[in-house]
């Protein structure tokens, strides 16, 4: 008796152990802790940030001087090399060293930084509007399976019911009250529902694959999402206009336009003259030591160098005269496309209204008549049957309008970047 309480308290231990495992490694989300999770975590955002990192220690050291130069050599040493020893001005032998520095144009300097610190912005950008996208993937997922689970149960719901109507045709066929071929019809129908609910598992499992990757987690690791989603309402939406204006991609076209400006000023300061410094030392053998000092003076206005910054900055015009018009369609087809989901979702929510409202409920007193008038032995089965194949498919059809909504107001909120 001893061992048997013994071996029923391992069990126990070993089965409270098991489901708390369960209960740890699945995880319970909302639409904005998926969110969250994905921003922390997903190795894409992490690059935008090391970019701008490395542009602000470029930025650092911009404004930093070329390193000086230091030269060392001999000097003016005759063939013979008895004059080495000679006093006097024939000897003019000696060691040379010298050091030189160039000092850039402040105004280089400065313009090289600004055109550095000008790229930063592009980074951010490009970073809101890969959140952007990935938000738009997760809620693509999202919603998908939750409509998926939806249908699950709505299946369920009907195996159970037709499992019922089988049961009762069979035991009213043995007093030839049913008809054969609608039994054998409505089993057809179970296994096929039986397909159906592996095709939605299918996808289920699918999106929850998608999910995992987007959270960088095991793709196979379980996950519950809390269900509760709803429409939401576009119909008196902004003015697409000042709505996409404000989109990261287009912000990153806007500063990207900011930076070539900026690169533009940094090659115009090139018409700058830059500075140097000289000093030289000379240790004669037979004179009197000597040194020099020398200032240097960099002329790029001359005809012939000029046409480096000049070319330059007049192809950086044309760049930017480019990217304007870029952005102009850039803004164009965001426009058509933001307009074009919103109306579409606006008349999908309409489908799904009246599936939900009218054609629904049509159909469930059409499924409540045929059964009461089968119950009272004055409605065939087939017909019963009928009513209800057709009650489940216009209950999955409301499913899918509902997902098709969820869809479209997903890309609407893509191409508006809506948070």
């Amino acid at each position: 008796m001893k061992i048997f309480l013994l071996s029923v308290g391992f069990t126990f231990f070993m089965f409270s152990s098991l489901l708390h495992a369960q209960s740890t490694d699945t995880l319970r989300l909302t639409m904005e802790q998926v969110f969250t999770r994905i921003d922390s975590v997903f190795p894409q955002l992490a690059v935008y940030a090391a970019k701008q990192d490395a542009l602000q220690a470029q930025a650092g050291g911009a404004k930093s001087w070329m390193p000086p130069t230091l030269s060392a050599g001999l000097d003016r040493f005759p063939y013979r090399s008895s004059m080495l020893g000679e006093t006097g001005p024939e000897n003019q032998a000696g060691i040379m060293i010298s050091l030189e520095q160039m000092i850039p144009n402040p105004a280089k300097l400065k313009a090289k930084q600004a055109a550095i610190e000008s790229q930063y912005k592009i980074q951010s950008s490009n970073a809101g509007w890969t959140k952007n996208r990935l938000h738009a993937d997760a809620k693509s997922y999202y919603y998908r399976r939750c409509v998926f689970e939806k249908k699950l149960s709505v299946i369920a719901e009907n195996k159970s019911v037709l499992k019922l109507l089988i049961a009762s045709a069979q035991e009213r066929y043995k007093y030839n009250q049913a008809d054969l071929a609608g039994i054998y019809k409505a089993e057809a129908r179970l296994a096929a529902l039986n397909n159906m609910e592996l095709m939605i598992r299918a996808e289920i499992a699918a999106c929850t694959i998608g999910l995992n990757t987007l959270m960088n987690r095991d793709p196979l690791a379980p996950l519950v999402l809390d269900t509760t989603i709803s429409l939401k309402n576009y119909v008196h939406s902004p003015s697409n206009d000042s709505v996409i204006c404000e989109r990261s991609d287009l912000l990153a076209m806007h500063y990207s336009i900011q930076a070539m400006k900026a690169a533009q000023n940094q090659m115009t300061q090139e018409r700058r003259p830059d500075f140097g410094a000289a000093i030289t030392h000379a240790q004669m053998f037979g004179m009197e030591n000597q040194y020099s000092i020398m200032g240097m003076l960099t002329i790029p206005i001359a005809p012939w160098s000029s046409g480096i910054y000049k070319s330059g900055v007049k192809a950086m015009s044309y760049e930017i005269d480019a990217m304007r018009k870029e952005t102009e369609t850039m803004q164009l087809m965001a426009r058509q496309m933001a307009t074009e989901k919103r109306v579409m979702l606006n008349y999908q929510q309409q489908v799904y209204a009246n599936c939900r409202d009218r054609v629904v409920p049509a159909f469930q007193s059409n499924y409540d008549v045929s059964l009461l008038a089968y119950r009272q032995n004055t409605g065939s089965f087939f017909v019963l049957l009928d009513a209800w194949d057709m009650l489940l498919m216009t209950r999955l059809q409301m499913l899918d309008a509902f997902n098709s909504a969820l869809q479209l107001q997903t890309g609407y909120e893509y191409e508006t970047e809506a948070k």
